[in-house]
């Protein structure tokens, strides 16, 4: 049957995640699409994918409205999609081959091209993953990457596959209450950067992997001084090559050259010249990859996927390929490959790829423009920042805030250049080629007909000291956007960190989005502060534990099933840890009895208390681990007891 293509409009939480599965099951393909895109740019991906049916949610509706398609709401929706059948579906997939979904990423030619990704791909990394994650990795994989960033593909699908569990948060530096049960983190360094600053991570996470964007050495032992991660893997991978192409362990206080790896399983990766020959190890060259991961190509774009997948020379397998990555790599002595950064002029930012030509493109679209250049600079270490140059038509006066409003209308918000400089002319090089290490920096003080109100009282002053320091501004408007003065959701969560701290209050990530100016947020912390003082905050104070207190809602859940299976250890979590040296007994048993005596839960019964059940907290007891000695057994007697005891200690009630 034909490939049928569903648009998902994203919204908040699991919703989007059902509805990505549901699209699967039923024999689609999904589109994901960014509500926080400009609206032609969400009409022309719909069009240029055949979408004809939308999935999203009801308050994104008005933004649904113009898409033109069917929608379907998944919450509002859920009435009548719960009458449906429970049946599975008779899905039109025919074989591996079938599309599974198109992610669209940035384009030269100033529209985003979509990259078809097919079934057989997507589980070919399902599988990698299983062998280099194990189940206890896989327990509290953390989906906080949007739909439309491919690492979503790895953060859903691998738990799913292998019964894992998948938490989903709004983004990593926001995490959720359950964030306690997080075992994998995926995210792109600059994010990971940015939760070390803060709050840091969770002590369940034992595993992080970093993709996306260079790793340094610095980060990945930053990673491993929080004491609890055990492995820090180092990706890489174009959405081309369905999420991953290549992967590194990083030891922990390793000193070698930190590199991207080897292919992961039935990948192929070659460094080759402009021949097509392989080069010589430790040669620099144009990194290919080819095998099973490979995109069917880019969607309704026949010339530029025969331009970027190439006939494989080196595979004797009919219709094999290669695709020309556009990264500079080299092969190290051991086999390991060493990145070098980008050939051409696409770069990433944050984890996105961005194609600079398409700001360029979306620039000269106005007739006051007559040419622009958009680079990535890092004028100070680690503030890495997308500027556009721009030289305008003779006698015209074009500025900033008119060049942002115009992009806007056309680009994703990663996309939008945190600062314009307009030029009378481009440095040029004796060759006559634009000089990009001439380019001068943009100025530190606000553009030309930014906002210059002072800040009228004592919050706002210390909300706009707050700015400066983040922005590395030397002052700011009380009215100006925090976003148009050279801000991004990075930036924006070292602001909130930094509000925490000078105010003991707590605004939200998402206040900054909806209320980007000092004005607007002095007012959110003085209503913050006010709620503290009159009262509505009230402190947590702990009750007396003599008496017998409700069981919450997931302790009714266990004590329900075990009236249905009395001594059922089904929901027992057990593990098991060997430990290599000799053995304080009297320490072990110190170190337990104060892990009982200080969490509660440890000492907690339930007991019957009239018509519903009520737990019992129990006073400090100090107990006496068991010793049994079975050093006088032969090795493998020893260990087979060991496993029964073990086994028979985990099934106990």
């Amino acid at each position: 049957g034909a490939e049928r293509r569903v648009g998902v409009l994203m919204g908040r939480g699991v919703g989007m995640v059902v509805g990505v599965l549901g699209v699967l099951k039923a024999g689609g393909a999904y589109v994901p699409l960014d509500a926080e895109y400009p609206a032609a740019r969400l009409r022309w991906m719909m069009e240029d994918a055949g979408v004809g049916v939308l999935l999203t949610e009801e308050n994104l509706l008005g933004v649904a409205a113009r898409a033109g398609a069917r929608v379907v709401c998944l919450d509002g929706d859920w009435g009548l999609i719960a009458r449906e059948g429970a049946r599975t579906p008779q899905a039109t997939v025919e074989g591996a081959q079938h599309l599974a979904y198109v992610i669209y990423t940035s384009g030269s030619t100033g529209r985003p091209k979509g990259v078809a990704i097919t079934h057989h791909s997507a589980v070919m990394l399902v599988r990698w993953a299983r062998q280099v994650f194990a189940d206890e990795d896989l327990s509290g994989v953390l989906a906080a990457t949007s739909l439309s960033f491919d690492l979503s593909v790895f953060e859903l699908f691998v738990p799913l596959s292998y019964g894992g569990r998948v938490i989903v948060a709004e983004n990593a530096l926001q995490l959720p209450d359950i964030a306690e049960e997080v075992t994998l983190v995926n995210t792109v360094p600059s994010v990971m950067t940015e939760l070390l600053r803060g709050r840091g991570l969770p002590p369940s996470v034992r595993v992080v992997n970093l993709a996306g964007e260079p790793l340094s050495q610095q980060l990945a032992e930053q990673v491993y001084e929080s004491g609890h991660v055990r492995q820090v893997f180092n990706l890489y991978g174009p959405s081309e090559d369905t999420t991953y192409s290549t992967f590194a362990l990083i030891p922990k206080g390793s000193h070698e050259t930190l590199t991207i790896g080897r292919p992961i399983a039935n990948t192929q990766a070659y460094v080759l010249d402009r021949y097509l020959e392989p080069v010589p190890v430790g040669v620099a060259g144009e990194l290919y990859l080819g095998g099973d991961g490979l995109a069917r190509g880019y969607l309704n774009r026949p010339a530029l996927t025969a331009e970027k997948f190439i006939p494989d020379p080196f595979s004797g397998e009919p219709g094999a390929r290669l695709y020309r990555t556009g990264d500079l790599a080299r092969y190290l002595a051991d086999g390991r490959i060493d990145f070098l950064g980008r050939i051409d002029h696409q770069v990433k930012l944050r984890g996105f790829r961005i194609e600079l030509g398409e700001i360029e493109s979306a620039l000269e679209s106005r007739p006051d423009v007559r040419q622009s250049l958009a680079v990535v600079r890092e004028d100070a270490p680690g503030q890495r920042r997308l500027v556009a140059y721009v030289l305008a038509e003779e006698a015209s006066a074009v500025s900033g805030g008119e060049l942002r409003e115009h992009l806007r209308a056309q680009l994703p918000d990663y996309m939008i250049p945190s600062a314009f400089v307009v030029l009378d002319e481009f440095p040029l090089t004796p060759n006559g080629k634009v000089d990009r290490g001439r380019l001068p920096a943009p100025e530190g003080e606000p553009s030309e007909g930014a906002d210059s109100t002072e800040a009228r009282t004592p919050t706002e002053e210390l909300v706009a000291g707050i700015w400066c320091e983040v922005l590395g501004r030397e002052r700011v408007g009380a009215r100006e956007n925090f976003f148009d003065a050279g801000g991004h959701s990075l930036l924006a969560t070292r602001l909130v960190s930094r509000v925490r701290e000078a105010f003991g209050v707590e605004v939200p990530l998402r206040a900054v989005f909806m209320h980007p100016t000092v004005e607007a947020l002095a007012l959110l912390v003085e209503q913050a502060r006010g709620r503290q003082d009159d009262g509505r905050d009230e402190p947590i104070t702990p009750v007396a534990r003599d008496a017998h207190m409700p069981l919450s809602f997931a302790q009714q859940r266990l004590w329900f099933l075990d009236q249905l299976e009395p001594g059922d250890a089904t929901y027992n979590i057990a593990a098991a840890v060997s430990l290599d040296g000799p053995l304080d007994i009297e320490a072990l048993e110190h170190a337990f009895n104060e892990v009982v005596r200080r969490h509660e839960a440890l000492r907690t019964t339930f007991e019957a208390a009239g018509t519903s059940p009520a737990q019992v907290i129990h006073p400090v007891r100090t107990r006496t681990l068991p010793l049994l000695d079975l050093g006088d057994l032969p090795r493998a007697e020893r260990e087979a007891e060991v496993e029964r005891l073990t086994r028979e200690e985990a099934a106990h009630p």
